[in-house]
């Protein structure tokens, strides 16, 4: 499978971390960066991260920064990107499962290695449930437009 990663300057030890283990388990690794050392904002890397997944560069993505908050969000700004923030591996493998996520936000300074590669490992491994959340995974990317108030 084809992964692309990415973080902000809080994550690159987790990030480096998580693109060799998933490189030894046979995965192709787009690592978008950035440098260790330099100060970058978050945001400038989950647009990056969303684009390569949305342009189908890479079938998942793994997105990092301090909480993970702020990567999802922005990741989630892309209306092809279904971004799920987790810290265990039962939600990883639901937002596969129900939802179809297609990027994993971690938080690298909540959980630790170990931790995240047990969430990785149930996000890839799980496929998507299909059936009644195939519906509701298909409003995602469209809300409904409001209704009029009189």
């Amino acid at each position: 499978m084809r992964i692309a990663i990415a973080s902000d300057h809080a994550a690159v030890a987790l990030r480096t971390a998580l693109a060799d283990w998933l490189r030894e388990a046979g995965h192709e690794v787009a690592d978008l960066g950035p440098a260790e050392g330099e100060s970058v904002d978050y945001p400038d890397y989950g647009y990056k991260l969303a684009e390569e997944v949305a342009a189908g560069r890479a079938e998942r993505g793994i997105a990092l920064c301090g909480s993970g908050i702020g990567i999802s969000i922005a990741v989630n700004r892309h209306p092809v990107c279904r971004c799920a923030l987790v810290s265990e591996p039962l939600s990883a493998r639901l937002s596969r499962e129900h939802n179809d996520a297609n990027v994993l936000a971690l938080g690298a300074r909540l959980i630790g290695i170990e931790m995240a590669k047990a969430c990785v490992e149930a996000f890839l491994a799980t496929p998507f449930g299909g059936d009644r959340h195939a519906r509701r995974v298909g409003k995602l990317g469209h809300p409904p437009v409001p209704a009029a108030v009189d």
